[in-house]
């Protein structure tokens, strides 16, 4: 039994003077209506680790060394739709574990303590020690998250993740009561959904022939071609999937820059007026690309085409909202070109801004036709923002306190605080060192909600999210470094209420992280070592883009 370990740390937790509880192979598990689908995924999560095979209870009433599965929706009065209660005392059920939720969702969150409380062992692929009995002591934990957005964005356009190692991080992420998987499928650097009316995105723009090694300032290059691409089939096994641990996928279609994939497959979407896009190759390197999308009648038709079969694929349950990117779209090609230049005095725009503010609402417009939302990067703000659309605030807190006062939802994830692709430390040893310094304290003490937001304007702050761009990250063992331990930071601040974080107990977060550490091994994570990366983590000689001091706080 584990609860001094548990991270997220829980609303309440009381021990309770009662006589332990053993799981062994006579436990049956009971699913009561409605939770069918997570006794068959606990007995996949915990069942290989602990050698219990969890037989279906078949007795109307559960015996006293079974695991019941509930839903209790009086809950949710006090700990939300996602609040759950887990109880090894008795003092509500004869049994040995109940887990109740306010909904299905609030089950799923029960499971995921469960296998926290068997300790480390429970997170490995296989028993250690098969026939061995799993002690639980009496306890009661009642819990419930405070925001309702729990994020994780990946970045699979810069280094390509095969389908495996995305499922892999669902797993990760439900494992931390994370909700949202923002998926970011297309960029410069590659187009990763197959989109069959338009075979080239995927034939032409999900491959380049070489990539740059560290910074875009570094002389190195990795000459093997990169690439790849999921199929429709491996997008819907990612949806469903991430829909069995209740995770929501936002997928991400870049538009009207961050498109050269895009355009080098399909010529015509670009600016060709101002440049041969016909030259373009899919881009090799890193920063802010020029190449954008011409705004023409051509490229809305294109992509709502790209659009169609993405919402055919990501079912409105799952993915409720579609991100259209938005961000970092130099104007300098719309300014020299004449077709662009047409239109914005066709339309009576406010020049380059209003021109992507045109092409923004008219996605906000088809999307909510189709009964989804639109989520866009901070610039979507510049020239007016569409009227249903949604924010990730990610170059501060500066545009999500102006868009939430505007009454619009908004995502926290500025890039000072929660962009997992910035170094952990100072030092010569962090590989390929980006960004400000942010340690695992620096994201305990993220505050997504800043206190200037009143009542009203804080409702519309939805969550907030972690983001992790992966331009110096070419594997999943870089991702893992980067990504932990402070996703685990990350996770509790987006789960737990916490108190401001000044008053915030680091010190007792480390000392659950010990355990947490053991969990992370059990899993297989590549994390980042208290102590600093071990040799194999570190990369000699490839250019970071260090930034030195305390980040700006915008």
């Amino acid at each position: 039994m584990d609860m001094d370990g548990l991270i997220p740390a829980p609303r309440t937790a009381e021990r309770r003077a009662a006589p332990p509880r053993t799981l062994d192979a006579h436990t049956t598990l009971h699913a009561a209506t409605g939770t069918e689908p997570l006794a068959t995924l606990l007995r996949t999560t915990i069942g290989p680790a602990t050698g219990l095979p969890l037989p279906t209870g078949t007795t109307r009433t559960p015996a006293p060394n079974s695991v019941l599965l509930r839903i209790n929706p009086a809950l949710a009065a006090e700990h939300g739709p996602e609040g759950y209660r887990l109880s090894t005392d008795g003092t509500v059920e004869n049994v040995a574990v109940l887990i109740e939720g306010a909904t299905p969702a609030g089950v799923h969150h029960g499971t995921q303590t469960l296998r926290q409380l068997l300790g480390p062992d429970a997170f490995r692929r296989a028993p250690l020690a098969p026939g061995r009995d799993w002690h639980l002591p009496g306890v009661t934990i009642e819990d419930g998250p405070r925001f309702g957005w729990r994020g994780l964005m990946l970045d699979v356009s810069r280094h390509f993740m095969p389908k495996d190692g995305v499922l892999r991080y669902l797993d990760l992420m439900a494992a931390h009561k994370l909700n949202v998987f923002h998926f970011h499928l297309t960029d410069d650097q590659g187009w990763r959904i197959e989109i069959r009316r338009y075979p080239r995105l995927t034939e032409v723009g999900a491959w380049r022939s070489r990539t740059k090694y560290g910074h875009r300032a570094s002389p190195l290059w990795d000459e093997k071609p990169h690439g790849g691409y999921y199929t429709q089939d491996d997008i819907r096994e990612i949806v469903a999937y991430a829909a069995e641990r209740h995770i929501r996928v936002v997928p991400e279609i870049d538009i009207p820059g961050h498109s050269q994939a895009a355009i080098a497959a399909y010529p015509e979407l670009g600016n060709t007026d101002v440049i041969d896009t016909a030259s373009l190759s899919v881009w090799d390197t890193w920063g802010v690309n020029p190449n954008v999308l011409a705004p023409t009648d051509t490229t809305l038709r294109f992509y709502e085409g790209v659009l169609e079969e993405v919402l055919e694929l990501f079912p409105e349950a799952t993915s409720p909202f579609v991100h259209i990117g938005g961000d970092e779209c130099p104007k300098e090609q719309w300014q020299k070109s004449d077709a662009a230049q047409e239109r914005i005095r066709e339309l009576g725009l406010a020049g380059e801004n209003g021109l992507q503010s045109w092409i923004i609402r008219h996605f906000d417009s088809w999307l909510g036709a189709r009964g989804r939302r639109l989520i866009g990067w901070d610039e979507i703000l510049e020239g007016g923002l569409a009227p249903g659309a949604a924010v990730s605030s990610w170059r501060g807190y500066g545009a999500g306190i102006a868009a939430a006062e505007a009454g619009h939802d908004v995502v926290m994830c500025p890039e000072q605080h929660v962009y997992l692709d910035h170094r952990q430390a100072a030092g010569e040893d962090e590989p390929m060192p980006i960004g400000y310094v942010r340690t695992l304290e620096d994201v305990y003490r993220f505050e997504p909600v800043p206190p200037q937001l009143g009542p009203e304007a804080a409702a519309h702050v939805l969550g907030t999210q972690a983001n992790v761009w992966t331009e110096v990250m070419e594997n999943q063992a870089r991702v893992d470094y980067q990504v932990f331990p402070r996703l685990a930071a990350f996770a509790e601040v987006a789960w737990s209420r916490l108190p401001a974080p000044a008053e915030r107990d680091y010190a007792g977060f480390e000392r659950r992280m010990t355990a947490h550490y053991k969990r992370l091994d059990a899993l297989g994570v590549d994390y980042r070592p208290p102590t600093g990366p071990l040799p194999w983590q570190r990369r000699p000689g490839v250019i970071g883009r260090p930034i030195e001091g305390s980040p700006p706080n915008v």
